[in-house]
This record gives structure tokens, sequence and C-alpha cells, in this order.
């Protein structure tokens, strides 16, 4: 039966595995080498009554449910794989690839984890390569919907920041105790992503550190990360406003994400003693830019009842705008100019509703076909709040916060 707690040994992502499997050293010592693959994926539809902007599973979508069709099949589905490779006690490496919609509305695959690993002792592991970040509770499977019970983690937490993985390295130390078992991850890297048209997402010197728990029924995992982060996006924007002079040129500067300090903290509990589940998460976000600043929770339980799961939660985020004005002051210029700065300014005006405050109570149920698939149905009402569109997507530009959106999703998850 699924328990969130040992989820994260459930399979991932694709090919290509032999690139990096060539850099295992070849002078360690082992007969036996092993090959797994493995593999994970979604198909799902999603049905949403908001006219108004679409519904999404991440900000990093191009289109999803609502504004842009009714239904959706963009929002979940996705699909994945993984070669996990040993080559002895000491030396192994994975590589995750997965597909689903991008920015740029293709579904060209990302590889999501790419990395050797080198257990040193076996409390002490060192890992180089694309590595997945520590944030939440769910982060090494948020990508599988079989590892959970609903149809998506909780947006409001585990969407308020676009980044997922690290380019670079980290330690792990296990330790534990008569009854409690720990492990403290620290690590290090950069990020370069591209989005779509030429913007990118950029993040370097990304520092995390994580710790998790796990004492009987019982899991926590709390979570710090900071980077220098920067992303190339509304560049005609910022353009225009360098134009107005001093106070275009002092806004660009507070609000452009260009090498701007970026953090985010998180704390997780998790409680499954097998026949129920009660999990909740926190955490908090801040981004020296137009991003602003967010606080986050959710809260969920569900029952199980043979090969029937339904459950139920809620979820909770909070934006504050960046600080300092966020429009151009236009008394006083000549009618050209002050028309050209209300263009100015109603992209400006868009831009702080994307800084996200909403809240979601949902209502789901999951059936276990087979020991490998799943299939789930949710309802949700999300609430956009604060003149913020929320984590919606594609508004239109005189969009109305504080509506509430009917979100129906079925999603058939699958592992192999």
């Amino acid at each position: 039966m699924f328990s969130p707690s040992t989820a994260i040994t459930l399979p991932a992502a694709c090919a290509g595995a032999a690139l990096l499997l060539l850099a295992v050293p070849a002078c360690a010592e082992t007969t036996d080498p092993t090959w797994k693959f493995s593999g994970f994926g979604t198909v799902g539809a999603v049905h949403s009554d908001e006219r108004q902007a679409d519904f999404v599973a991440s900000i990093m979508k191009g289109s999803g449910a609502g504004r842009t069709d009714d239904w959706s099949r963009h929002v979940d589905t996705r699909l994945g794989g993984q070669v996990d490779y040993t080559y002895d006690a000491k030396w192994s490496a994975v590589l995750q690839v997965v597909t689903e919609q991008r920015l740029d509305y293709s579904y060209e695959p990302r590889v999501e984890w790419a990395n050797i690993k080198y257990q040193v002792t076996p409390e002490l592991a060192l890992r180089i390569g694309r590595i997945a970040l520590p944030m939440f509770i769910a982060a090494d499977y948020r990508k599988v919907g079989y590892a959970y019970p609903w149809i998506r983690t909780p947006m409001e937490v585990y969407g308020v920041l676009p980044l997922g993985s690290s380019d670079g390295a980290d330690i792990s130390w296990r330790w534990n105790g008569e009854s409690m078992r720990s492990t403290t991850q620290v690590l290090y890297g950069r990020t370069n992503t591209p989005l779509y048209d030429g913007a990118r997402l950029r993040g370097r010197g990304i520092a995390g550190l994580s710790h998790t728990v796990e004492q009987g029924d019982f899991s926590a995992r709390a979570s710090v990360i900071t980077t220098r982060l920067s992303l190339s996006l509304f560049p005609e924007l910022f353009d225009a406003l360098d134009s107005f002079g001093a106070q275009g040129r002092d806004i660009a500067r507070r609000l452009r994400v260009q090498d701007k300090r970026a953090s985010a903290l998180s704390i997780g509990l998790n409680y499954d003693p097998g026949q129920w589940f009660v999990m909740g998460e926190a955490g908090r976000s801040k981004v020296d830019g137009y991003l602003g600043s967010t606080r986050s929770a959710y809260l969920s339980g569900g029952w199980r009842h043979a090969n029937l799961t339904p459950y139920a939660g809620f979820a909770r985020v909070w934006g504050q705008l960046p600080p300092g004005p966020t429009s151009l002051t236009l008394a006083g210029l000549p009618r050209p100019y002050a028309a050209a700065g209300s263009v100015v300014n109603t992209g400006l005006a868009a831009m702080m509703r994307a800084v996200p405050s909403q809240s979601t109570l949902s209502a789901g149920l999951r059936w276990d076909l087979a020991s490998n698939l799943a299939l789930k149905l949710q309802h949700e009402r999300v609430t956009t709040r604060s003149g913020s569109r929320g984590m919606f997507i594609n508004s239109v530009p005189d969009y109305q916060s504080g509506h509430t959106a009917h979100v129906t999703s079925a999603a058939l998850d699958f592992v192999f």
C-alpha cells in the first residue's frame, strides 16, 4: 500500500545513460555491475470554469484549463524514465528524463537528474551532477504522480519558486539513534534553464541545507535554499522603464530579476500509520525583484479502505509585493509621454498581479486499480485574493481578483 514516507523509492525517467555512466571510474573493484530501467507517467484531463486565466500545475507551462481551453490535457500529463547503474558497493549513477509541456508549449524532454554517487562509508555519500533540490517532503518524487495521494502536489507550497534542480554537488550524512533515522544534506551548484524565445532562468551559487528525520510512522523535513537568481523575462517592459528618467530607472533597478538574492525555507510533517495519513508543509520565499515574497502552507489527510483512498486538503499562499513604487508617476508629463507611461503602468500592474495570493479547498478519491496503476478524481475551489491572479497564467489584461474557480481533474498514474 502506498505511503508518502516510502514513495521516495519509486522510479523515474529516460535515455542516454551511457554518456553519464562513462564517468564512473573503471578502477573500482567489481565483477557484477547492474543496470535498471524504470519509468512513470500521468495521463490527465482538467476542466476549469475560470474564463479570465488558465489553471495549471506549474507556472512553467505554456497553457492550461480555463481561458485557453475548457478541458486541457497539458496540466498534469507527463512521461518519464530512469536508468540506474550500480558499478559496485561504492559507485553508482542515475539519469532521469521527463517530458511534459513547457513554457514554449513543446514537450521537449528535460534531464531532471544526472549524477554520479560515491558511497564513502555506509553513512556518508557524495554526488556530483544534476541533483533535485531537497525542498519539501515530495521533492525527490514530485514528478511521479503515483507516489502521492493527490493528482498534483499543492501549488501554493510547491510552485512558489521556479527552481527544481541544481548542477553541482552534494554531501549526505545518515545517522541513526535507537529509534530515529536522520539524514543531513548539504549542496552547492547552479542552474541555467531555457524558457522560451531566448529567455532563461539562471541561478548561481545555489546553496542548500536539508535535514530529514524518520521515527516509526512519523517523518519530517526542514530545508533552506539560497541563490543569486536571474530571470530574463519582460525585456521590452524594462527597456521602456529605463527611458522614463530617474524614476523609471529606479523602478527597473528594483524590479528587474538580474543577479538578485532569492531564498526559500520550508518545513514539512507527515504521519502515516497505514490506514490513514495526515501531512502538512509550510514555507517562505523571498526574491529581491518583481517576484516578491510569499508565505504558504497546506494541510491534507486521507483514509485508506481496501484500494480506495478518499482525501481532502486546504492550501494557502500569501504574497507580498516588492517594496517601493511599482508604477510611474505620470502627473505633469506631456500627453504623448503620459500615454506611453500609462501603457507601461498597465504592464507593471499585470506583473504585480503575478505575485501569488490564493487559497484552495480540495477533495478527491484515489483508486488503486493495480500495484502499479492508480486512477484519481479531484475537485478544487481555487480563490484568488488581494488583487493577485494567484497561480493562474495567461490572464486577461483586466483580470479581476477575488474569483473562485471550480476545477475538476482526472488522472491515471502509472509506474513500470
